[in-house]
């Protein structure tokens, strides 16, 4: 059973708006840890992704062996 993939891409456009409205509202402390926030989520999801499939080809390889 394989997992949707998972999308974690904004349009451009709203990127860059929600960047405009971050920066008026937020001092730059606050726009690095929330950056900094946000890459280690994207990290973890591609960390979950090699691990299923890893999974997947650990399943395979034992199943052929039985």
């Amino acid at each position: 059973m394989h997992a949707a993939p998972v999308r974690a891409n904004a349009l451009p456009a709203v990127t860059t708006a929600l960047r405009a409205v971050e920066s008026l509202l937020m001092g730059s402390g606050q726009r690095t840890a929330r950056r900094n926030a946000w890459n280690a989520v994207l990290e973890d999801r591609r960390r979950a992704r090699d691990r299923v499939e890893a999974e997947h080809v650990l399943s395979a390889v034992a199943d052929r062996r039985s």
